[in-house]
């Protein structure tokens, strides 16, 4: 095969304009073929090509016209809905949701199973909800796996992806010690070799959904907070604009110690910042106080809530508190990376940030330096509850551009020991 001085293949080529105008029309379409050349640097023959072998494998439709100036009208392409599948999977702090979305992220279907008891981690029936809730999003949909371009999970803790043999999972709050999922979801049998599964950090995935279709899209430099029953965030640094070549870095933001032999920390630490803004630690500090509501958690944060709007001071005490803390928290963020945005998600983040917020953007800026504070904006995100499952889906999504529409199948991973061991136990 022919290389060129940059040691790109022709195929390498052809695979890269392929994407080029795939991510364009995603983004930033419907487009006609002349519109194409200049928004993506290619020539008109190439542009040509290419077009035409999309259009060929389904990939790419029409979608109207639109007159020019004295010429013919212009025939619109956009990337074709259903033309493939994808599915993101969150492993959240409550429950697992699994949803099935077309190209375009319009979700078909979703399954969701509560973890119970509540908070239970262990391995082996997070892989058994997965699975099954794989089967039960394609059933719902009526769809088969032939057009499934992969699967996206988002977990909590650090991922790494260049392990042997799959993804591995470090998440010490939830007992998961080097847990080899990519692999163990590959045993399960539930999707053919060739569909991918794809892992990684959950705060992550929903910094890559806000800013490819939420609050953050325009933004270059920006952090996500992902506020749940612990707090994490994601890194985002010379982004697109349009969005679709984010690269976010996972930061382990809530165990940054805030206050040296402060509370205890669900990872075994004192003073980390997720002991005094987390859901869960949130909820233990109301208790201790006097207060209380439902086991479930997300029931007791909004019983909290409808506590402090009612006037019950030590409700609106624990919620002043948190918002301090997560002021100072983000006034580190702030001073560290100096991002344009900072952007809340999160199921409790998303609860409270009305509540919240005003106080938080004053403890960010009065804690931070002058000059990064004045040029960061701190709102909440705008994709709600299914930002990190939409985020996951992503994953399988960017593959899809960088293989410039291709699938291309997983490499076989070799069987190692403990994999089947881990099933059963916790971590």
């Amino acid at each position: 095969m022919t290389t060129g001085r940059s040691g790109r293949t022709v195929r390498d080529l052809r695979r890269g304009n392929r994407g080029a105008v795939l991510q364009k029309l995603y983004f930033g379409g419907p487009m006609s073929r002349q519109e194409l050349g200049p928004a993506t640097g290619l020539s008109s023959g190439s542009v040509s090509n290419v077009v035409g072998e999309l259009i060929a494998d389904g990939l790419l439709e029409e979608a109207g016209v639109v007159d020019s100036d004295g010429g013919r009208p212009r025939t619109l392409l956009r990337v074709s809905p259903g033309s493939a599948h994808l599915i993101g999977v969150d492993v959240g702090e409550t429950r697992v949701r699994v949803e099935l979305f077309d190209l375009t992220l319009t979700e078909l279907a979703r399954a969701e199973t509560p973890l119970l008891p509540r908070g239970c981690y262990d391995v082996g029936p997070i892989v058994d909800h997965i699975r099954s809730g794989i089967g039960a999003v394609l059933a719902q949909a009526g769809v088969g796996t032939d057009r499934l371009l992969g699967v996206g999970v988002g977990v909590p803790g650090i991922v790494d992806r260049e392990a042997p043999g799959g993804a591995v999972v470090h998440g010490q709050t939830i007992g998961w010690d080097a847990v080899p999922l990519e692999a163990l979801l590959r045993a399960t049998g539930a999707l053919p070799q060739e569909v991918p599964y794809l892992i990684d950090n959950g705060a992550r995935t929903l910094g890559q959904a806000e800013m490819w279709f939420g609050a953050g899209r325009g933004a270059r430099d920006a952090v996500v907070v992902l506020f749940g029953s612990g707090v994490g965030a994601s890194l985002i640094t010379d982004g697109s604009p349009e969005g679709g070549s984010t690269e976010g870095t996972p930061l382990e933001w809530g165990h940054l110690t805030v206050s040296v032999r402060g509370r205890r920390c669900r990872c075994g630490a004192r003073g980390c910042l997720e002991a005094y803004t987390g859901a869960e630690s949130l909820l233990a500090r109301w208790t201790e106080r006097g207060g209380g509501g439902p086991a479930d958690e997300e029931e007791a944060l909004a019983a909290l809530l409808a506590s402090a709007l009612a006037g019950d001071p030590v409700a609106r005490d624990v919620l002043d508190e948190t918002a301090e803390y997560l002021g100072a928290g983000l006034s580190d963020l702030i001073n560290l990376f100096r991002p344009e945005r900072i952007l809340i998600g999160g199921w409790a983040g998303l609860l409270l940030g009305p509540y919240v917020l005003p106080a938080v953007r004053e403890h960010a800026r009065r804690h931070a330096l002058r000059h990064p504070a004045a040029r960061v904006s701190i709102d909440l995100g705008s994709l709600g509850p299914d930002a990190v499952t939409v985020g996951a889906a992503t994953l399988p999504l960017s593959a899809f551009f960088t293989t410039g529409g291709r699938r291309t199948a997983p490499p076989a991973a070799p069987e190692q020991p403990g994999w089947r061991t881990a099933l059963t136990r916790r971590g």
